[in-house]
């Protein structure tokens, strides 16, 4: 299904979505992760996810604001759901709060996985050429799954 159809779909479903498409992306830098990423999401397990703000930049990427819309795709670019951002924070890599890895939903779920899962993910595949710091900045973003509901 194209991502238009799927917005389509999900705007009957939920009429307070803007017309305009918005981005479709998937979790994570593999079609593995995007599964497994994305299952967190629809079980609402997964209310939030960080990035490096060092990414976006690489990029040339807006950080998220809230009350922005995005499309979720599978491992194979399938839209699967919609979610709406509720909430963005700046912070450094060591100061992330456990309620944010809790929030994140990988692994056992506390600071510590989540620091060691996140050090490994940018790592291996941050965009940046500054790689990974302790003190790099991490986009905090909460989010909420409003399609499929």
């Amino acid at each position: 299904m194209s991502v238009r159809r799927f917005w389509s779909e999900a705007r009957a479903a939920v009429p307070s979505l803007p017309e305009q498409v918005p981005d479709a992306w998937a979790f994570g830098a593999t079609p593995a992760h995007a599964e497994e990423l994305l299952s967190l999401v629809i079980e609402g397990t997964k209310t939030a996810t960080a990035s490096a703000l060092w990414d976006y930049e690489a990029e040339g990427e807006s950080v998220p604001e809230a009350g922005e819309a995005s499309v979720v795709l599978d491992g194979s670019n399938r839209p699967r759901a919609v979610i709406i951002t509720t909430a963005v924070e700046i912070v450094p890599f060591a100061e992330v709060s456990a309620q944010h890895a809790h929030a994140e939903g990988e692994g056992d779920r506390s600071l510590e996985c989540w620091r060691e899962i996140h050090e490994r993910f940018w790592r291996d595949h941050g965009q940046s050429s500054r790689g990974f710091a302790r003190d790099m900045p991490v986009v905090c973003e909460r989010f909420q799954m409003v399609f499929p509901a």
